[in-house]
């Protein structure tokens, strides 16, 4: 007895074509496989401003290469890599509320609540701000279908 495979093939191509665009999505959004463009996440938090980071002190979380100024910057998010991470894999906060990726500035950034958003400019950031609650909860509920569309 033979079975043909004939009749699959289409549903086989349409599930390969369906995962490969998957691939175009990144969790982490990075300027040549390094996030926040080199800037120091852990900083944001203990300098409260941006500060740029060195390759010297590297660490890798979800397929992205994170800078940092100092190796206790790099130790502390290694131990606790979620509570530094940009929110929304540092694509652009007020995008995501909008429903769309966008690329970030590390000097476009806001610190609520103990959490990073980064935005794509001072002048979105200026947006941001006008109702930074609001906009995130737009951004919480939209991440899920935002961080699956392709990289801006």
């Amino acid at each position: 007895m033979t079975i043909s495979l004939r009749p699959i093939l289409p549903l086989a191509a349409a599930l390969t074509l369906s995962f490969a665009s998957v691939g175009y999505s990144a969790e982490i959004f990075t300027t040549n496989g390094v996030a926040i463009n080199g800037y120091d996440p852990v900083a944001y938090f203990t300098d409260h401003k941006p500060v740029k980071g060195s390759d010297k002190y590297a660490a890798t979380y979800q397929g992205a290469t994170f800078h940092f100024a100092s190796a206790a910057h790099r130790d502390a998010f290694t131990a606790n890599p979620g509570h530094f991470a940009p929110q929304y894999g540092g694509y652009c906060a007020f995008g995501t509320a909008q429903g769309h990726k966008a690329s970030t500035e590390p000097q476009a950034f806001t610190v609520v609540d103990k959490k990073l958003y980064l935005n794509y400019n001072d002048s979105v950031l200026k947006t941001w701000r006008q109702d930074v609650s609001g906009y995130i909860k737009k951004a919480n509920a939209n991440w899920g279908k935002v961080r699956v569309q392709p990289d801006p």
